[in-house]
């Protein structure tokens, strides 16, 4: 593949995020936007110099179109996925969808089985895992300094007024903190939550949940849209019987103590030439799939995959099952392979 032509479906605020990032890329090619919202496509391909569609088969029709970007939004940020993501894999494109992959747990099921069946690469914006310092802390996990995992901390918590569900938080913002536990721990057996309300919110603004992973490493996730973001959003903590490692606020340090010497290892965001906020995330993210399309990876080998925005999902529903039952126990549905 030389150049990969890229369309963009739904392009208000994100939409038109991605369409800057693959008309910047060397690798990629802004071929076509798409929304359901007439004035928005034309807006949005006037701006970008490519043709506007608000009918995404008569896009897929008339133009040349390897990969497909779904950034389309709706209840819980996820409803509005499903069709275009759908009709994209029908149509054999690679498609990379927002997050979360859908806000119906039945709906991203299906998803990423047809696109299993189809055999088109599927990836998520799950963007958080995406920085120099957790591709350190990965290296370092992987090589065997953590020992056995034994337990793994996360916390992320901004400030996010929207109130429209009650199941709006844990849907809307955990699947970023689920992928980057799942990253370092793997698959998540089963949760146990509980939950509370801000003054005068509706959504269940602030979480607890507890986890058990399938390797037998337990675990901790506290999420909250009730915090300033004047002040670190995110801490992951993974622990081992050989050491342990801690990821401060998305990217900017990583450090790994061993627990046999006084040495640490510390990756630290560097002043010049390093990220230089969280929005690069995005970039990286998007510049990883790009590189993956260009290398021809295999669907299964598409990192923050589909399949682990579902798996994700799957670990939200069971922790909104586990507070319903008053913080019983749940069991998270096993990843068919």
């Amino acid at each position: 593949m030389t150049m990969i032509r890229v369309a963009v479906i739904g392009v208000n605020h994100i939409g038109n995020i991605h369409c800057r990032a693959y008309r910047q890329h060397p690798d990629t090619e802004l071929a076509a936007v798409c929304d359901l919202l007439p004035e928005r496509a034309e807006k949005a391909g006037l701006e970008h110099g490519v043709p506007a569609y608000t009918d995404m088969r008569e896009m897929l029709d008339k133009e040349q179109i390897d990969a497909v970007i779904v950034a389309t939004a709706g209840v819980e940020k996820g409803s509005h996925h499903f069709a275009p993501v759908m009709a994209a894999i029908e149509a054999g494109k690679d498609v990379f969808v927002e997050k979360p992959i859908s806000n119906r747990i039945e709906e991203a099921r299906q998803m990423v089985a047809f696109a299993r069946e189809k055999g088109v690469r599927f990836a998520c914006n799950l963007n958080h895992r995406f920085s120099p310092a957790a591709y350190r802390a990965k290296e370092l996990a992987t090589e065997g300094k953590l020992g056995s995992l034994l337990f793994l901390n996360m916390r992320l918590t901004i400030r996010n007024g929207q109130d429209e569900t009650e199941w709006f938080h844990m849907r809307a913002l955990h699947p970023h903190s689920i992928d980057v536990l799942r990253y370092f721990g793997g698959d998540i057996a089963r949760v146990q939550a509980f939950m509370t309300k801000a003054p005068d919110r509706k959504t269940w603004s602030t979480v607890s949940v507890n986890l058990q992973f399938a390797s037998g490493a337990v675990g901790h996730l506290t999420g909250s849209y009730d915090m300033s973001m004047r002040h670190p959003i995110e801490c992951c903590e993974v622990a081992g019987s050989e050491g342990r490692l801690v990821l401060d606020n998305v990217y900017e340090s990583m450090t790994y103590y061993p627990h046999h010497s006084h040495e640490l290892t510390v990756y630290r965001n560097p002043i010049f030439g390093g990220m230089q906020g969280f929005d690069d995330t995005f970039r990286q993210r998007i510049n990883r799939f790009v590189e993956q399309l260009k290398a021809g990876d295999a669907p299964d080998e598409i990192e923050a995959s589909g399949a682990d925005a579902l798996a994700a999902q799957e670990v939200i529903e069971a922790a909104i099952r586990s507070h319903q039952l008053g913080g019983a126990p749940v069991d998270v549905p096993a990843m068919a392979t």
